[in-house]
């Protein structure tokens, strides 16, 4: 895979794909450009090399539809404001007007064409729709590590028809800290997992088995683990359909020696509201109306003494319902843990990097992986769409 200092820009046209799904509020107002903010090294080194800069993103699901709540008009205009180039907006990303504003663009300027997902051909990976957005352009950049986990047409088939292609800087720091941590991990290897799924991490648990030493579960997916093993979780969430994978990952965890924790201690609660009750359990069966709905005490403190000692983490989704502040303790208790130990830290996933913004402790994370899905599937699999398409 090429990196982006290896190619020459001046005067070419560049294709670059971030990543600038931004939140928007209801009045379309961003409230977190993040996001933009990540791919500016990228952007300002290529107008500073010249390049003539067209820019695609998606916004949203908008299912292949044009839907004005997911424009990129308020990106463009915040993009305006962080660079010192001339930012133009298209009106698609593809046709006959879209084509003439890339001819018209001089070195140092900027086009950002519209939501590539407003046209279905995108999420169906369309050779001519990628043949499209490819017309006029000299080199592809991708430097959205969120999207490279789907096999989209800006992120995948472009690359059939642009015969210089390379990795942003920001996609390149991604793929340099995650493969660290499947690659290389500096030992003890401590993984943490939450969230409420088993299904969503079950790819990542099986490559983790044969890289760390430990691994913490927590959230709404170690019930699954413990009603796999016959415990009464009451109202806990659980996935009745993966009990038999909960099992056999418990008994693989056993043959390769590695150390996979589950919760001492539960907090307790009637409802996920915060008028609801709450009371914290050492033991099973919960009471049949009660679910669990954060670590308690003593899983915090045993989790943060195994993260003191480790070299590397690796850490994706809350460990608790992290949206309500009552239930917010445990998640909050081990980004602190994190945050003070001396590993290199990786943290992956919305709410995970929530959390650590939450704490303030962000500025003492190593790295903060700006794809939550993206940063799962290549623990899971070594590799990404969008990576292999550079390759």
């Amino acid at each position: 895979m090429k990196h982006l200092d290896d190619l020459k820009y001046k005067g070419k046209t560049v294709f670059l794909r971030v990543d600038f799904n931004v939140p928007l509020d209801e009045n379309g107002n961003i409230r977190n450009d993040n996001r933009i903010r990540a791919s500016l090294p990228t952007i300002n080194y290529l107008i500073g090399q010249g390049a003539k800069l067209v820019i695609a993103s998606h916004l949203g699901r908008p299912k292949g539809k044009v839907d004005p709540k997911m424009s990129l008009k308020p990106a463009a205009k915040r993009l305006s404001e962080l660079i010192s180039a001339d930012v133009f907006m298209a009106p698609d990303c593809v046709g006959e007007d879209v084509d003439r504003l890339k001819k018209e663009l001089k070195s140092g300027q900027v086009l950002l064409l519209e939501n590539v997902r407003f046209h279905a051909e995108e999420t169906a990976n369309d050779a001519g729709f990628a043949q499209k957005l490819a017309r006029d352009i000299d080199c592809y950049v991708n430097d959205a590590f969120g999207s490279c986990h789907r096999t989209h047409a800006s992120v995948a088939a472009i690359t059939q028809f642009v015969k210089e292609k390379a990795a942003g800087y920001l996609l390149q720091k991604e793929v340099k800290y995650l493969s660290k941590a499947i690659r290389s991990p500096k030992k003890p290897y401590v993984a943490i997992l939450g969230g409420a799924k088993v299904s969503d991490k079950i790819g990542v648990i099986q490559n983790l088995l044969n890289k760390a030493d430990d691994i913490l579960i927590g959230g709404a997916m170690a019930y699954t683990f413990f009603k796999a093993q016959g415990y009464e979780v009451g109202k806990s969430l659980v996935e009745d359909d993966k009990l038999q994978i909960a099992l056999e990952v418990l008994t693989k965890a056993k043959e390769k020696k590695v150390d996979f924790r589950l919760p001492l201690d539960h907090v307790l609660a009637t409802g996920i509201d915060k008028e609801a009750q709450i009371k914290v359990s050492e033991s099973f069966p919960f009471p049949a109306d009660w679910m669990a709905v954060d670590i308690g005490p003593k899983t915090v403190a045993e989790y943060s003494k195994i993260i003191a000692r480790a070299k590397t983490i690796f850490w994706n989704g809350p460990l608790g319902v992290f949206e309500i502040d009552k239930f917010a303790k445990g998640t909050v208790k081990i980004a602190e843990a994190v945050a003070a130990s001396k590993a290199v830290s990786i943290v992956g996933g919305g709410d995970s990097i929530a959390a650590v913004e939450k704490t303030e402790v962000s500025k003492r994370i190593t790295h903060i992986s700006t794809g939550g899905g993206a940063s799962l599937e290549y623990l899971a699999n070594e590799t990404l769409p969008g990576i292999e398409a550079l390759e």
